[in-house]
C-alpha cells in the first residue's frame, strides 16, 4: 500500500513540474533580433503563418561630451573704422548718420529772387537753389560755429574741382593756441577738408565746398564756410556758373 502511495506522489510531482515549466514559457518575452530583417536566418524563424515579433532598437546619435565636445569659437565683433579729424589727427571724428531732411529734395519756395540764385538759411542749415515755378532744390549744409556766423550777398567768382587747402594765418594761429597744428597747405583729394568741389564767394575767404566729414551736415562747426556732402556739392557745382548770386542769411 505504501509503495503505491509513493509512486502516485512521484507521478504527481513530475506532472506538476511539467505544468510549471509550461507556465513559465507560456508568456516568454519577444525575441529581439537584428535590424537586418533580410538575413536568411531570420526568414527561417517564420516557419509558417506566424511571424516573429521583432523589436528594432532606436538609433541614438552619440553626443560629444567633455574633452571631445565640439567647441564653437565666437569672434568678438570688430569695431567700425573711425575717420580721424583733419584738424587734430590724434582724436577720432565723431560720426552720426545724416538726418533725412538734409538730403537733396525739391520743395516749394516762395521768393522774389530769380531762378538760379542760391539762398542759404544758416539758422535752419539749408541751401536753396531757386528753380522755376515757385520751386527750389534744397540741400542740407554745415555752417559757421558760434562766433563765425555771417550774412550778406556775394557772387561765385571761381569754381574748383578737388581744391587744395591753404589755411588762413588767423586759423593757423587760432588752432595752434589750442594745440592743433594745421598744415601750411594740403593738396586736393579725399582727405582734404574742402572735399570734392569749391565755389568761392566774392573776395572773401568764404566758400561753398564739400567735406570729408559728411556727418557734420546740419551742424554749426565751420569757420564760416558753407559745406555740403561731396555728392551734393558735385550736384550743385554742375547746376551753377561763375557769377551766380549767393545770399547768406
Amino acid at each position: 500500500m505504501m509503495k503505491h502511495l509513493f509512486l502516485a506522489a512521484a507521478f504527481c510531482g513530475i506532472f506538476s513540474t511539467a505544468a510549471i515549466a509550461d507556465d513559465r514559457y507560456a508568456t516568454r518575452p519577444p525575441v529581439v533580433l537584428s535590424p537586418d530583417l533580410t538575413a536568411p536566418w531570420i526568414n527561417q524563424l517564420g516557419g509558417g503563418t506566424v511571424r516573429p515579433v521583432v523589436y528594432q532598437r532606436p538609433v541614438v546619435q552619440p553626443q560629444q561630451r567633455g574633452l571631445f565636445q565640439r567647441r564653437v569659437i565666437r569672434q568678438a565683433p570688430q569695431p567700425a573704422p573711425q575717420t580721424v579729424s583733419a584738424i587734430n589727427p590724434g582724436i577720432p571724428a565723431i560720426r552720426h548718420p545724416i538726418e533725412p531732411q538734409y538730403l537733396p529734395q525739391m520743395v516749394d519756395y516762395d521768393t522774389t529772387e530769380k531762378p538760379g540764385t542760391i539762398v542759404i538759411d544758416t539758422n535752419n542749415r539749408f541751401l536753396y537753389l531757386i528753380m522755376d515755378g515757385g520751386k527750389a532744390r534744397r540741400y542740407g549744409v554745415g555752417v559757421g560755429k558760434p562766433g563765425f556766423e555771417w550774412a550778406g550777398a556775394h557772387k561765385i567768382t571761381r569754381k574748383t574741382e578737388w581744391p587744395d587747402w591753404t589755411p588762413p594765418s588767423e586759423m593757423i594761429s587760432r588752432e595752434a593756441a589750442k594745440g592743433h597744428y594745421l598744415p601750411a597747405r594740403m593738396d586736393g583729394g579725399p582727405e582734404n577738408p574742402l572735399g570734392a568741389r569749391a565755389m568761392y564767394l566774392g573776395s572773401t575767404l568764404y566758400r561753398i565746398h564739400g567735406t570729408n566729414a559728411p556727418w557734420s551736415i546740419g551742424s554749426a562747426v565751420s569757420s564760416g564756410c558753407i559745406r555740403l556732402r561731396n555728392e551734393d556739392v558735385v550736384d550743385l557745382y554742375d547746376r551753377v556758373n561763375v557769377g551766380t548770386r549767393v545770399i547768406v542769411m
